[in-house]
């Protein structure tokens, strides 16, 4: 009888925390901004070049911060980390939404920039933890893959509820303000989470500690082959895709103003409408996608074979957009950029399946921090070279980095299987 309460009590826990951790992605995403960050800051007067450096100034401040977080959360408690994160998301968010000046957005980038190294890398850490903690770590994708469906679904909801909010103000900055309601919220979620997902905690260690243990953790990814080329793949495709995405916002605003619908609204609601149905539609198939990475995995048969086809398809896609959007040929424009979210849906689950599984488990938040690094280094790199690109020589310049920079690594990609291959049990 006590073992059959045991277990109804275990399997009530499993569900509950299932429960939040999708509850935490679906917050996490109700940033009401994202349809609408460029049409915002296009808004406040600022050119393609100064977006880019924007954005490149938020990839560097994550990079200060992203390692040691890492490590802080390894060492002193997850959710400790989690919650400081989204305090500090809302902080930036009262910032973006009172800002009139230029610095003043560069001082609210800098707080949104800590919340993003003090999260990224750390709740994936607490999921696989978890997992491990259930003997469930064989259902990696899948489970990591759901929660991500929620975070996509939460993102789809955003989308719908930041065009109303345009559509009714006829302002995009206003959205800001809004963000920062469920970033409360899912502080107090954090307070529920079971102490089985903190993870290892040393609260007296020195910071010597932390400085060896993420010395110990950048060691381990450099000198461990699979590490190596993953972090590199991940530079290579999360970097050029947290810039180039943002550009689909003025494609949508210039469709949306030309179509011959609801030529009674002003244009602000026209777009509003628009970028609602758009990004509503990417988020809610970026959530099937998401689901459906393990299916990739079993029909190629491996991790790295499926990966290699997510490059291939990459390829075409940014190279597809090279004359579309040299052509203005929008509407097909804006269907390539939904198919590149589609794609990376189902590239990201793999991706940190990959890299979990040649991590040590003791350092699972730091190397993850540390594939975050990866990724803002490249985007730190190339946010304001694109802006400055696309100021100049058009926004067809999207598609040729992203065309050229995944070519590159589709045929690393073809080469080194044997390497990057997960070993089987018991070797």
């Amino acid at each position: 009888m006590d073992d059959l309460q045991d277990n109804i009590e275990a399997n009530h826990l499993e569900k509950s925390v299932i429960f939040r951790f999708c509850l935490y992605g679906f917050l996490k995403n109700q940033r009401y901004f994202e349809p609408f960050i460029l049409l915002a800051f296009m808004e406040k007067g600022l050119s393609f070049f100064l977006i880019g450096l924007l954005f490149g100034f938020r990839e560097l401040c994550i990079n200060l911060f992203e390692i040691p977080s890492g490590a802080l959360a390894d060492l002193y408690g997850r959710r400790k980390t989690m919650i400081l994160s989204f305090s500090s998301y809302t902080i930036s968010f009262i910032i973006f939404g009172a800002s009139i000046q230029t610095w003043q957005l560069f001082l609210a980038m800098l707080f949104f920039s800590i919340g993003e190294a003090f999260r990224t890398g750390t709740h994936k850490a607490i999921i696989f933890d978890y997992l491990k903690s259930r003997g469930r770590e064989n259902e990696r994708v899948r489970i990591y893959g759901y929660t991500r469906s929620w975070s996509k679904m939460g993102s789809a909801v955003s989308a719908i509820v930041a065009a109303g909010m345009v559509f009714l103000t006829g302002r995009y900055s206003n959205i800001f303000w809004l963000c920062a309601i469920p970033s409360v919220i899912n502080v107090i979620n954090f307070l529920g989470y079971p102490p089985q997902v903190e993870g290892q905690k040393h609260p007296r260690h020195h910071k010597m500690h932390i400085l060896k243990h993420t010395w110990e953790s950048l060691a381990h990814a450099w000198v461990n082959k699979k590490q190596r080329i993953l972090l590199l793949e991940s530079g290579g495709f999360e970097g050029v895709f947290k810039i180039a995405k943002d550009y689909i916002q003025p494609v949508i605003n210039a469709v949306a103003i030309s179509l011959p619908f609801f030529i009674f609204l002003a244009d602000h609601q026209r777009t509003a409408l628009l970028v609602g149905l758009v990004y509503s539609l990417v988020f809610l198939l970026s959530s099937i996608a998401s689901r459906q990475a393990h299916v990739l995995v079993k029909w190629k048969g491996s991790d790295d074979l499926a990966s290699a086809t997510i490059w291939a398809a990459t390829v075409c896609c940014y190279g597809l957009l090279i004359p579309l959007l040299a052509l203005e040929i929008s509407v097909i424009s804006i269907a390539l950029f939904l198919l590149i979210y589609l794609v990376q849906n189902i590239w990201r689950p793999l991706l940190v399946s990959r890299l979990n599984a040649c991590s040590r488990p003791e350092q699972a938040a730091t190397t993850l921090s540390i594939e975050s690094q990866a990724k803002s280094t490249v985007a730190m790199i190339i946010a304001p070279v694109l802006g400055l690109a696309v100021d100049h020589l058009g926004i067809w310049s999207v598609g040729a980095l992203g065309c050229l920079i995944s070519l590159i690594f589709w045929v690393k990609s073809k080469l080194p299987f044997k390497a990057i291959h997960r070993p089987k049990d018991g070797q």
